[in-house]
């Protein structure tokens, strides 16, 4: 890891900028899931992680109260990233098909996940003071993936907020709608990709499967180059 990311990583784990997801993150981890009882909780804001010359970057809106917040990194340790790393392994984007705790040896070829926002807030609601409080740390990473090309975010709630924070950053008015598969070409030239959330719920119900996002992740790839 580079001296960049070590330095934005501690500064994201320290952030206590937003009252509400502090205490929100506390009674998480101290109250705890039946079957995490005897689990130490991370407990604290979660950092991406991966790739630092990563050319493709998957981001989700937070990290899940019992799986990132509790593993300590991003798609850890929940069902949407059992999912998500079983078609990463199959398209060959991870070594392994699981991602359960920060010691399983999971790597990442030329792919950096992280979320728009570190905090996880209740009922995945952030507030717009939030968000913006989180804003720079995203801006941060996107600076620091000197390599990035391409943006796969999972879900319209993180699309629009990835968007959200470009319109601000560029001052464009472009409308991009949300579409599974659908591509945007981006003002720094990167290109943002729609992809339906792994959630249970949309698995459960047929919105995506791993034919649809395996497809997705192989296109993505083939455009940046990985």
């Amino acid at each position: 890891m580079n001296i960049k990311f070590k330095k934005l990583n501690k500064t994201i784990v320290n952030c206590k900028k937003c009252p509400r997801l502090t205490n929100f993150i506390k009674k998480i981890s101290t109250e705890k899931r039946k079957q995490n009882i005897n689990e130490k909780y991370w407990g604290k804001p979660v950092h991406g992680f991966g790739d630092n010359k990563a050319k493709l970057m998957i981001l989700g809106l937070a990290p899940a109260s019992h799986g990132g917040t509790r593993t300590g990194r991003v798609f850890t340790g929940d069902k949407s990233g059992d999912f998500l790393f079983k078609s990463l392994y199959t398209v060959k984007i991870s070594n392994q098909n699981f991602s359960e705790s920060i010691n399983d040896n999971l790597k990442l070829d030329s792919t950096y996940i992280t979320n728009i926002i570190k905090c996880v807030p209740p009922n995945d609601k952030p507030l717009n003071t939030e968000l913006a409080n989180c804003s720079n740390y995203f801006i941060s990473e996107l600076d620091n993936l000197k390599s990035l090309k391409i943006i796969v975010a999972l879900g319209k709630v993180a699309f629009d907020n990835c968007l959200k924070i470009y319109k601000k950053k560029f001052k464009i008015n472009a409308k991009f709608q949300f579409k599974h598969g659908k591509k945007y070409l981006l003002p720094d030239n990167k290109i943002l990709i729609a992809c339906y959330h792994p959630s249970p719920r949309n698995v459960n119900t047929k919105i995506i499967n791993l034919k649809m996002i395996n497809q997705l992740f192989r296109k993505a790839k083939k455009i940046a180059s990985v």
